[in-house]
């Protein structure tokens, strides 16, 4: 009875100590990108990409691009004048819309990409044509010129679009549902 005794108390003890958690045997290096010259390197690239935009827009004399203040830039292709309704978060918008590079080069064009339906917000999409589309009014074309960052990224698709590729896009708002 007095080993049990013993043999709880000290159980007891034991189980009461703090949990010290265990430590890897091999510790990995940090798999975190962002170094301290990788941060410069992507402003550079930045930099750089925002040039090509702008080489684009100035020797395209034709159109008047406005900048938006999420980062991509716009032309009307055909603007309704009238105060029509504009899409909302949650609104079911139905479009078309191609992908080109900043050379006017098609990377998927309206018949490959077809009619799109898209709930505002709600679905994940290109950055930039989500903030876009609530810029138009039904029956309107606008083209976007979209930076990386808000297009595909340091990634791109996977398939035609490249890592850090900025895209021309041109969408038609079919319908507001």
């Amino acid at each position: 009875m007095k080993n049990s005794c013993l043999l709880l108390s000290l159980v007891f003890f034991i189980s009461c100590a703090k949990i010290q958690p265990r430590r890897p045997i091999n510790p990995k290096p940090s798999t975190t990108i962002f170094e301290s010259n990788t941060a410069q390197e992507l402003k550079k690239l930045n930099q750089i990409e925002e040039q090509k935009i702008l080489d684009l827009i100035k020797n395209d004399s034709t159109k008047t691009y406005i900048q938006s203040s999420n980062g991509f830039w716009y032309t009307y292709e055909n603007k309704i004048a009238e105060n029509l309704q504009t899409p909302n978060s949650g609104d079911e918008v139905e479009f078309s819309y191609d992908i080109k590079d900043l050379e006017d080069i098609n990377i998927y064009s309206k018949d490959e990409l077809g009619v799109k339906n898209y709930i505002v917000d709600k679905e994940d999409f290109i950055t930039g044509l989500q903030k876009g589309i609530k810029l138009m009014k039904v029956g309107e074309t606008i083209t976007f010129v979209i930076p990386s960052y808000s297009a595909f990224g340091i990634t791109g698709d996977g398939n035609k679009i490249g890592i850090n590729q900025s895209i021309k896009s041109t969408v038609t708002l079919i319908n507001i549902k």
